[in-house]
Parts: C-alpha cells; sequence; structure tokens
C-alpha cells in the first residue's frame, strides 16, 4: 500500500508532473529566455502570501535542486500590517509547502490607508521598495516577484487604454535606488489559469492582498470587483469567448514592437519623434524607409 503524500510532496511533484506543460515548461522557458538566473545568484523570492508568490516559490526551489548552475534563494516575506488571522495564513501556507520564511513587518498598511488617491500604487512602490532594502541588507542581488502572464496583458492593456502609453512590464530590471540590485518575474511566461488549476488540485488556500481595498472585489462573487485592473480582466474573459488567442497576440506583439511606425516613442527615457527617426536619429542611426 502506498503512503499518502504530504501538501508538500503533492504541490511539488504537481509542478513537475501534472502541471509541467503549464508550469514548469514556461517557468524554464522564462528563466532561459530573458537570463533571469545566472551562478553564483542570491535572489530574494519575495513571498506575499497569495497564490502567485507561493507558486514562484516552489518552482524556484525546484530550480535549485535540479539546476547545474548554483545559486542562494532566501524567501522574504513582509508582514504590511496583516490581521493575526492573516498572517498566520501566510505562515501556515509556507509551512504546509515547506517553504522557510524570512519575515520581517512594516507600517504600511498603516500609511496607505490614509491615502484617498492610488493607494494601491503607492502600496505597492512601498512594499517594492522595503523588499530591496531587506534583501540588500540579506546580501541578496536580485529579489523574484510573482508577476505572471497574465499580469503582463493586463499591465500592457491598462496602459493603453488608461494611462495613454504603450508600455509593457519588463522580464527583468535594474533598480534605480539600489545599485547592484535587479528585478526579475520568473512567471513571466506562465498563465494564471495553470496558478489557479495548480493551487485547486493541491488543495492549498492563500492570502489575497488582505486589505481593505480589495472589500469590493470579494463581496462582488465574481472575483472582479470594480478596480480599473479586474475591469481589464473581464473585458479579456469577454473578448477569448471570440479569440481564445487574444492574449498569445497582445505578448507576441509587445516583442515584436515596430518602432519605425510609431509617430513618437521614448527610449531609456528620452523622448523622441517619427522626425527623429525619418531624418536618422543618433540614437538609432540611419533614416527610416517608408
Amino acid at each position: 500500500m502506498s503512503r499518502e503524500l504530504t501538501p508538500q510532496e503533492t504541490a511539488e511533484r504537481s509542478l513537475i508532473k501534472t502541471y509541467r506543460k503549464s508550469l514548469w515548461n514556461p517557468f524554464i522557458a522564462a528563466v532561459k529566455r530573458y537570463e533571469l538566473v545566472s551562478p553564483g545568484d542570491h535572489i530574494a523570492v519575495c513571498v506575499s502570501g497569495g497564490k502567485d508568490s507561493f507558486v514562484l516559490a516552489k518552482l524556484m526551489q525546484e530550480l535549485q535542486k535540479h539546476t547545474d548552475r548554483p545559486f542562494a534563494l532566501t524567501f522574504l516575506a513582509m508582514d504590511p500590517g496583516y490581521n493575526p488571522a492573516n498572517r498566520r495564513v501566510l505562515e501556515e501556507s509556507a509551512g504546509r509547502l515547506g517553504i522557510p520564511l524570512t519575515l520581517f513587518e512594516s507600517d504600511i498598511f498603516d500609511v496607505t490607508v490614509q491615502v484617498d488617491k492610488n493607494p494601491c500604487y503607492l502600496c505597492a512602490r512601498m512594499r517594492r521598495g522595503c523588499l530591496y532594502a531587506r534583501a540588500r541588507d540579506l546580501g541578496c542581488n536580485k529579489i523574484a516577484l510573482g508577476h505572471h502572464f497574465s499580469d503582463v496583458i493586463e499591465t500592457t492593456l491598462l496602459g493603453l487604454f488608461y494611462g495613454a502609453q504603450l508600455q509593457a512590464m519588463p522580464p527583468k530590471l535594474r533598480s534605480k535606488n539600489f545599485p547592484g540590485m535587479e528585478l526579475i518575474r520568473p512567471l513571466y511566461c506562465v498563465h494564471e489559469d495553470a496558478i489557479v488549476r495548480w493551487r485547486d488540485y493541491s488543495e492549498l488556500h492563500f492570502l489575497q492582498c488582505a486589505c481593505r481595498f480589495t472589500e469590493a472585489r470579494d463581496a462582488s462573487g465574481d472575483g472582479i470587483g470594480e478596480s480599473k485592473r479586474q475591469e481589464i480582466k473581464l473585458l479579456l474573459r469577454e473578448l477569448k469567448k471570440t479569440n481564445p488567442n487574444i492574449e498569445k497576440s497582445i505578448f507576441r506583439a509587445i516583442h515584436g514592437v515596430q518602432l519605425d511606425t510609431f509617430p513618437g516613442f521614448k527610449y531609456r527615457g528620452a523622448a523622441h519623434t517619427f522626425t527623429d527617426l525619418y531624418n536618422g536619429s543618433p540614437v538609432f542611426g540611419g533614416g527610416a524607409d517608408i
């Protein structure tokens, strides 16, 4: 009679076997394609308590086990002001999955709850700054975040529809405020639906955002709520009914931007016009043939 698997063993085995095509393979594809992990790296895997950060943590553990290019991992978690019940969910989930958390506290929720305009943006910026600082203090040179394929698509559309810009979410980014530190997104090619299926298959329960700004979403019963990001999720859900490959098309589009067809663009923070490119920009050289 075979032994019953522990929750940790079930989660780990399913990543490599049951969800190999939808989780492990696209994870490895992103790591290789965008050169996210190098020998000797010390990576702080940021664990917020949600499904995305936990699947990232498990995938990074598996990569560390099987790679021939050794690197170090620290699983960094921040308590931004969770209530006791939510903090317990975070700690218990890590324990069930065999993830040794390095946990520290901050007062970010107390600060952002007093802000009326763009509190989620402020919260994200403050969280990232705290994580960079703590990771640097621990000797890390990279932080890994759980942004996935669906986040990339949604962020691109949010910028286009509401920010008046064509801007994507890059797979890695050098920190401006913390020299020598780099942000990486190893789930860049992983679809959110696959993460949800892994979570449900493994019978795991994780935190949502755990702040008051998600109450409307949770009360809505549809997982959508009223935020602009959730509005984009709903739009994509509807568009996929008639075009199942629409997200794949958007993803390919941000990898094949045709700059010489744009009337204006920015490169490394500097604005350029179509005329610059047409007449021979000193940045790109030559002139555009029309």
